[in-house]
């Protein structure tokens, strides 16, 4: 995500690097080179320039420290620019109501259905609220039934009416039956079409003014670039709605939808949405993305993530095992499946300052840690408990149990020996206390 943009603007400042003092000379060199890479990420013409003659005036009335140089300066000037651009702050969804009604509206291939599912999830886990999911897409055949599956899979009823062709009716029907039996929130699936039509907006339209929703989110597809931004705007139109949602931002995204939506259409990005995992949805945080993009990384939202998946109770247990050396390979096993949660390996690594940019070129595939996990699957419960019984006849079986070689157990076997003492000197504050020695 964001990827080009991110090399593009470091090569601006560069223009700014030994340079002692701001100048409009340099800084309109700079400013040239910005606005190339904003047209470069699909931005249209006209926010690229607007955002330019905004760095460009706060550039020129900088006074700029003796401490602080210019490429530092511009640096932070565009930081700040890019996240006023976004929206500033996050900007949370109005789920206050008996029930609160949450309208997905947008065009088919944009990832609506799947969002619904990802929202759905997200306001249980983390809200611990009853959520009630409705289909109302009754111009796709297959999306129902995939609304079913993600219902069925994340533990969320579906309301659905075989037969029935008019949304308004499922959808009041929906919340009646909401209202009756205690859900707090209502998630209506809405009918999309391949393009913007009349029949379209009038069906969504009508369909708004009938139940009133508490929030109505626009879901676009990231990839679509400018044609995301028209698309949001034409619906704008017609619903007035509360906020956008950009889906599929791990694809070859070049960040002009990000970056144009908020300055174009006037409504915030709530949510991006990144791989077909229902756990991967994010609440968009335009400062955030504006470290990311300038290759900050994002160190709090990946904190965030992590805390999601651990509580204060596993962690006490966790360092309670490390500190007595009973840390398994089970254990090992069980981390594994907490860091999967989290989301996409290389998206995850993107958000270590400097680590993205290392990683440009390299695929991290999501099954990244398949082979060992067969490994350990292969492995019987006392060999997990105690790995130091593995000899050979017994890496060979697991070998063979696992599809995998006895080269690469013996690699698993090494590298967990060498990371259990490495957590345990980190749990004990041995290690930190050699750190010490060795700077004393």
């Amino acid at each position: 995500m964001f990827e080009n943009l991110s090399e593009r603007l470091e090569r601006s400042f560069k223009i700014l690097k030994g340079e002692g003092k701001i100048t409009e000379i340099n800084v309109a060199e700079t400013v040239k080179d910005i606005r190339k890479a904003l047209l470069d990420a699909d931005v249209s013409y006209k926010v690229a320039k607007e955002f330019c003659d905004r760095v460009k005036d706060k550039a020129m009335g900088a006074n700029v420290l003796t401490a602080v140089k210019p490429q530092q300066m511009m640096v932070k000037i565009t930081h700040d620019e890019l996240a006023a651009f976004m929206g500033s702050t996050a900007q949370d969804i109005n789920l206050k109501g008996n029930p609160a009604v949450v309208l997905v509206a947008g065009l088919n291939g944009s990832g609506k259905t799947t969002f619904s599912g990802k929202l759905a999830l997200q306001i249980k886990s983390k809200r611990g609220m009853k959520v009630l999911l409705a289909a109302c897409d009754t111009f796709r055949p297959a999306a129902i039934d995939q609304l079913k599956l993600l219902g069925e899979s994340i533990g969320v009823p579906v309301y659905t009416e075989e037969g029935e062709k008019d949304p308004i009716k499922i959808a009041k029907a929906a919340i009646a039956k909401a209202k009756a039996e205690g859900f707090s929130v209502v998630i209506v699936d809405t009918a999309g079409r391949l393009a913007v039509d009349q029949q379209l907006m009038d069906e969504i339209s009508a369909l708004h003014q009938a139940v009133h929703p508490t929030e109505t989110l626009f879901v676009v597809d990231a990839m679509t670039g400018q044609d995301a931004v028209e698309t949001a705007k034409a619906f704008n139109d017609r619903l007035n709605f509360d906020g956008v949602v950009l889906t599929k931002m791990d694809g070859d995204t070049r960040g002009g939808a990000a970056l144009s939506i908020k300055a174009v259409v006037g409504k915030p990005i709530k949510f991006v949405s990144s791989g077909e995992k229902l756990e991967a949805l994010d609440v968009f945080h335009p400062d955030r993305i504006a470290d990311r993009i300038l290759g900050m990384g994002d160190v709090v939202s990946l904190v965030e993530k992590a805390q999601e998946q651990y509580d204060e109770k596993q962690a006490r247990e966790l360092k309670k095992k490390l500190a007595r050396d009973q840390f398994s390979l089970w254990d090992f096993y069980q981390q594994i499946q907490q860091v999967k949660k989290m989301g996409n390996m290389k998206d995850l690594a993107s958000m270590i300052p400097g680590v993205g940019k290392a990683l440009k070129d390299v695929d991290i595939p999501d099954d990244a840690f398949k082979s060992t996990e067969a490994i350990i699957l292969s492995m019987t419960p006392y060999e997990r408990e105690h790995p130091e019984a593995i000899n050979g006849s017994r890496r060979k079986r697991i070998a063979d149990g696992s599809g995998t070689s006895v080269p690469e157990v013996n690699k698993l076997l090494k590298q967990f020996e060498g990371t259990r003492k490495l957590m345990k000197g980190v749990a004990t504050g041995s290690l930190m206390q050699r750190m010490k020695g060795f700077r004393g």
